[in-house]
């Protein structure tokens, strides 16, 4: 690959890499690590344990007389190599072993740390009540990705270095210990018990765990291996619920991969304030408690099975084949995130699969705008955390998608086998999945890797169409909007084959009706008939210039066109096509993406029969997502007519959709959509998810109209008695009245409330959603209450919880004064956390931002809101009396 000529210069995009960067490589091997072994001993309360690690090691060199292992913050008490007493030096950092014999080749060297340790700073983390949470459940869990594992054991600390492993571990009753392989013994010992896990396969030192806490156990099982799930007891229901597809997804996974599972156990433990989602350790999962659904959050909730399926593929991709450095993070967590696409296709449609990837795409497109752009594959970083993002998660399935499309299913999944069975038990690179789509397919592939993996970005297409009867020709013009003219932009430029399709539609039944809304919506739509097919004739062009034109003989004049047909390429897409072909297309088209990126040109173009058109759609597109997206598009278009078209939606059966046009309809802040979300709030709804939007919107939208100060205090009412009496799973319901109230920018009343939950003791995800709403309603405050929010954060940013530090960040960066700035700065100096350095970092400069033109903007964009209000009315009354003179 020519580096200079796929390197980007970021284009106007924040680079990636922060004052401090500097490129990471892997250590040089002293030798091979074949064995770890921990016994430990804990002590719950005083938050410490001691015990002892020792490390098998064979050395590949001879003449090694030092050996330096990564261990931090560890009370080392003595050394011991082959049973010899050796001298040590320790920083607190790295632990350098002084060898009385120099290494020989072949020669095992047996490697016993002791050790104790107290309070540790991350790696390993207790959990128990305190007088703020005393049902707080008691527990101790590890969490070892990136380089944590080094705060509670010694060890060669890098992705690497694979051996097996042994967990020793002595705990009180009636707690239990879960770890990585086998249970191979179990001990009573008083008051205590021992628990001894083995693991029989190769893995890196962050894939090992350890998980205690008085669980209850709910046992399964896939081809004769236990498949368990560790909840807190009381929650078994909840647990069968949110985990219960496992065996069927092992099965699912085990024939994708051509590759049975691999271990000889798969758990999945649920543990109490931990920092991520899940954690793939190698056959021990942990999860966040947060995941477990009961009956009312499996309504709309699908978080949780995409989570349990991610965490399983990564038992393959990332444990069962280990990614030799952390640069290549994108190979597992890509395919872990893919895996959740897959499951969705097998589970739910290929269809839902589709929008699925979209909004996976729209994911990274958020981060690669607004945060950063990156190649998902770089050494040059501060800490390796960073680079767990949108580009190695989502934007690393697209890419997988990718290869998919290119090779098709039948060769990527031979690929995909041959490169799970050539690297089982070893550690791979990005090269190494080139070489096996080689091996397997004779496909090369390195063009597509060089244009999306080793450099940042993605295709920006313009597609405009327009058709010569005379000559009855079709043309379509490309234009890649992300490479500048005139700025050397040939190197952004994409070199793609994209097939573009020409739609026919056979309307065999089509109905037309009107759609029983306010007399207001004068026009009728057609409701889709289910009979309607359409058959599309598709060209494949090569695009690799700025702007090109294509020309395409037919016989007769399409109904639609369909650029990228089945949306294989990760790119966006902005159709300037007539409004009949949109409409054709998001009536007709077979593809979901495709009728999306319809939707979103007509809300650009708006007036009432682009209104219609969606709001027909939102009503009878077969799909729940599509109906998802449509709702969004709707609400951007500035007619009342939109809004008649909106609340329609809310009667939709799918939980998802109702919460979308919920979500919409703060867009539209008048009498009427207030009136509606109003009466939604009072009564309810099946979903927790939509009640908490609606908490939101009516906040956003009674706060618009600053003038209305009765308003302002009913709405106050209202949310309050939410936050007083619905208590939901996670707090859902309540944390949605929480963003309600921070709408309230000048008011204080609302204020008192929201600091009133920022106290120990409100439940952990209520306070963390009131510290970020801290943030958001700084903005109006008056210099007093200003000063008490700066004050109440300054007091919230000296907790060490991970997940408070990264509130307290969020909520100082969407403040407007200098202060803010302070706090962050010394967050940045204080926290031992490389991430929320990173993020307060980020939130320091949109601060600089939010301060250098914040003020003036807003007001202007109170203004052209309050122009935008007036010129709605008008036009709106427009389009209506011309579809009457129609």
């Amino acid at each position: 690959m020519s580096k200079s000529y796929f390197d980007t210069d970021n284009n106007g995009h924040k680079p990636f890499e922060l004052p401090g960067a500097r490129p990471h490589y892997n250590p040089d091997r002293p030798g091979q690590v074949e064995h770890i072994f921990l016994d430990l001993s804990l002590d719950i309360p005083k938050q410490s344990y001691q015990g002892s690690c020792s490390i098998r090691l064979l050395p590949i060199r001879n003449g090694i007389d030092r050996l330096i292992l990564d261990a931090v913050n560890l009370n080392i008490e003595s050394v011991q190599v082959d049973q010899v007493r050796e001298n040590f030096d320790y920083d607190g950092e790295q632990l350098s072993i002084q060898l009385s014999e120099a290494t020989q080749i072949g020669k095992c060297l047996l490697i016993a740390i002791a050790y104790s340790v107290t309070k540790p700073q991350r790696g390993i983390y207790f959990i128990q009540p305190d007088k703020h949470y005393p049902n707080k459940p008691t527990q101790v869990w590890t969490q070892g990705e990136d380089e944590d594992s080094r705060f509670w054991f010694p060890c060669f600390d890098y992705p690497g270095q694979l051996s097996t492993s042994e967990i020793r571990v002595r705990v009180p009753n009636p707690l239990v210990a879960i770890s990585n392989g086998e249970l191979i013994d179990t001990t009573e010992d008083g008051d205590y018990k021992i628990y001894h896990w083995s693991q029989q396969q190769v893995h890196p030192t962050y894939l090992m765990t350890l998980a205690v806490g008085d669980f209850a156990e709910i046992r399964d099982e896939w081809q004769g291996k236990p498949v368990t799930y560790y909840v807190e007891k009381g929650r078994e229901e909840d647990a069968k619920r949110s985990m219960g597809k496992t065996p069927r997804m092992i099965e699912f996974l085990s024939q994708k991969y051509g590759y049975p599972y691999p271990f000889p156990k798969y758990a999945q433990v649920c543990v109490d304030d931990f920092i991520f989602g899940g954690m793939e350790n190698t056959s021990t999962t942990l999860l966040t408690d947060r995941c477990l659904l009961d009956e009312r959050a499996a309504l709309d909730n699908r978080n949780t099975e995409s989570l349990v399926v991610h965490e399983l593929a990564h038992q393959w991709f990332g444990d069962l084949v280990v990614i030799k450095h952390w640069s290549h993070a994108w190979i597992k967590e890509g395919m872990a995130s893919y895996s959740e696409v897959m499951w969705t296709e097998q589970e739910y449609s290929p269809e839902e699969a589709a929008c699925y990837r979209l909004l996976q795409a729209g994911r990274y497109f958020s981060e690669d705008s607004s945060r950063y752009r990156r190649p998902m594959v770089t050494h040059i970083y501060r800490e390796a955390i960073e680079l767990y993002d949108r580009h190695i998660y989502e934007k690393g399935s697209c890419v997988y998608h990718m290869i998919r499309a290119q090779l098709g299913d039948e060769l990527f999944w031979q690929a995909i086998q041959t490169f799970i069975q050539d690297n089982a038990h070893k550690t791979v690179e990005t090269v190494d999945l080139l070489r096996a789509i080689e091996k397997a397919t004779g496909h090369n592939l390195l063009f597509l890797f060089d244009q999306y993996v080793y450099r940042g970005g993605h295709p920006d297409f313009k597609v405009a169409y327009s058709w010569d009867g005379d000559a009855n020709l079709a043309k379509i013009t490309v234009t890649q909007t992300q490479a500048v003219e005139d700025k050397n932009g040939s190197k952004d430029l994409f070199d793609l084959k994209i097939p573009i399709g020409f739609g026919y539609t056979q309307q065999s039944e089509v109905k037309s009706q009107e759609l029983g809304v306010e007399t207001r919506l004068i026009a009728s739509v057609q409701e889709l008939g289910v009979k309607n097919n359409s058959q599309l004739k598709t060209f494949v062009v090569r695009v690799n210039e700025r702007e090109q034109s294509f020309y395409f003989p037919l016989e007769n004049k399409p109904q639609f066109i369909s650029f990228d047909v089945g949306n294989n390429y990760l790119k966006t897409v902005a159709l300037e096509y007539p409004i009949s072909e949109l409409k054709a297309q998001l009536e007709f088209d077979p593809n979901p993406i495709s009728r999306i990126y319809a939707a979103e040109a007509l809300a650009k173009k708006g007036g009432l029969e682009a209104t219609i058109a969606l709001s027909a759609t939102l009503k009878n597109d077969r799909l729940w997502s599509v109906r998802v997206e449509v709702a969004k598009q709707l609400a951007k278009i500035n007619l009342d007519q939109a809004f008649d078209g909106l609340v329609l939606g809310l009667k939709d059966k799918n939980a998802y959709v109702r919460r979308s046009v919920v979500e919409a309809l703060a867009q539209i802040k008048t009498a009427e959509s207030y009136k509606v979300v109003k009466g939604l709030v009072q009564k309810g709804d099946p979903s927790y998810y939509v009640e908490a939007a609606a908490s939101r919107v009516i906040g956003a939208i009674a706060s618009a109209n600053l003038e209305d100060k009765p308003k302002e205090d009913k709405v106050l009412k209202l949310l309050k008695s939410v936050l007083e009496e619905k208590a939901s799973l996670n707090e859902v319901v309540r944390s949605g009245a929480i963003a309600g109230l921070a709408e309230f920018k000048t008011s204080e009343a609302a204020l008192n409330l929201l600091i009133e939950y920022t106290k120990l003791g409100v439940p952990q995800p209520l306070r963390l959603a009131t510290i970020r709403a801290l943030g958001k309603i700084s903005v109006g405050q008056s210099p007093v209450n200003l000063e008490r929010i700066l004050e109440k954060l300054t007091e919230l940013a000296k907790e060490s919880f991970f997940l408070t530090q990264v509130a307290v960040a969020a909520a100082l960066g969407q403040m407007e004064t200098p202060k803010a700035v302070g706090i962050l700065r010394s967050l940045v100096e204080q926290t031992a956390d490389g991430r929320v350095r990173r993020y307060a970092e980020e939130e320091i400069s949109k601060v600089q931002k939010n301060i250098g033109s914040e003020k003036t903007l807003r007001q202007l964009r109170e203004d052209f809101d309050q122009l935008k209000q007036q010129n709605q009315e008008l036009r709106s009354r427009l389009e209506n009396l011309e579809a009457k003179s129609k």
